[in-house]
């Protein structure tokens, strides 16, 4: 399967299950809780990301929240 991310296209093994955007997270190596990601154009609430399948051609954009300041 191959996948647009952040702007990079990827080769991902495709799985027997359906890929959901949640695995594909876990997959990548991302903590759920220090994202945000645009999925296909539309950014996509954390709580929808288990239901969300994940097809060849799909686009993401994640982006890491940082914390800090003075």
């Amino acid at each position: 399967m191959r996948l647009t991310i952040n702007g990079e296209e990827k080769a991902i093994e495709p799985s027997k299950n359906p890929l959901t955007l949640s695995k594909l997270i876990e997959q990548l190596g991302h903590h759920p809780r220090l994202i945000v990601v645009e999925f296909n154009g539309a950014i996509l609430p954390p709580d929808k990301w288990e239901q969300q399948n994940v097809e060849d051609g799909d686009t993401l954009e994640i982006v890491t929240i940082v914390g800090g300041g003075s």
